[in-house]
């Protein structure tokens, strides 16, 4: 195969583009920032990302999809007061969107129309962010290579967060005005006002903080899953397994804590050894049964009335 020789090409994320190809032929051009959806390899030359996601890198866009539904969820228990019938509609429809947005991001993106992506493998923190590695050879003009190297990663979750904020534009402020009567007017609607504000921080977010997050989320996850499962447990004085029985609501979101416990778990091993990951996932109850088991120490409900009291 004759390939053109020219100079080498400076910088981490600097790579030649292909200009033309007969045969064996192959002319490239000078070095410099490759075109969206490919990145340099080891001879510093843009090749396509043809390849498909790990499942880590499903796992990330997972994580950062269930971001804005646990949102939309809290906000909306938090604004529909107990009294409220609303609430579990408007649950299933904030479901329904980013579900539909999900679906709809993975149809847009390369390759189009089917419900996966090709994307470009993640091989270290600094493929995140390019623009810190543009180089300068003579110190005074600076190549700019900045291009997405861990395609599409980076921006998909950009794309995904703005159908959920159309589609949750176009249809929760319908379903809110017909089904939530029991709820003022000013009320109504703060569960959307809530995701006017949420939405630009998790975009902020994933600008700044998206190679950090990808190495991260999965103790970001088992972290935060065990101290709202704490503080739920406490803030609702169950300080027994009968506690525990006595609401289905208690026993749902005991049961999605426990899924994201195994999210978690997932995430970290990567089930790289199937028959040595998968018994992990039996530590999933221990935190409840835990709990459970040393509320009678600490009783809850006693350190709840005390701190009501001003003790």
């Amino acid at each position: 195969m004759a390939v053109d020789i020219q100079p080498a090409c400076l910088g981490l994320y600097c790579g030649k583009t292909l200009l033309f190809k007969n045969g064996s032929t192959e002319i490239y051009g000078e070095c410099g920032v490759c075109p969206r959806g490919q990145r340099t390899n080891a001879q510093k030359y843009c090749q396509p990302c043809t390849e498909s996601p790990e499942l880590y890198d499903w796992l990330y866009l997972g994580f950062m999809a269930m971001l804005p539904l646990v949102l939309h969820w809290f906000f909306i228990e938090w604004y529909s007061g107990k009294k409220s019938s609303s609430a579990l509609f408007q649950h299933i429809t904030a479901l329904f969107e980013c579900t539909v947005a999900a679906i709809i991001t993975l149809l847009v993106s390369d390759p189009v129309g089917v419900l996966y992506i090709h994307s470009c493998r993640v091989l270290m923190l600094s493929d995140w962010y390019t623009m810190l590695y543009n180089p300068s050879p003579d110190y005074v003009t600076t190549v700019h290579c900045t291009h997405e190297a861990v395609y599409p990663l980076y921006t998909i979750v950009f794309i995904y967060y703005a159908f959920c904020l159309v589609l949750m534009m176009l249809l929760r402020p319908l379903l809110v005005k017909k089904i939530a009567c029991g709820l003022g007017k000013s009320d109504r609607f703060k569960s959307i006002y809530a995701a006017l504000y949420f939405f630009p921080i998790l975009t902020v977010l994933q600008a700044v903080g998206g190679g950090l997050l990808y190495y991260a989320f999965p103790y970001i996850i088992l972290v935060l899953s065990l101290v709202t499962l704490a503080v739920y447990m406490s803030a609702s004085e169950i300080e027994n397994c009968y506690d525990l029985l006595v609401r289905k609501k208690r026993l749902i979101v005991l049961f999605s804590h426990w899924l994201l416990h195994a999210y978690g778990i997932i995430s970290i091993s990567r089930v790289d050894k199937l028959e040595q990951d998968l018994p992990l996932l039996a530590l999933v109850p221990t935190p409840a049964l835990f709990y459970l088991f040393t509320a009678k120490f600490t009783e809850p409900s006693r350190i709840l009335s005390e701190g009501a009291n001003g003790h």
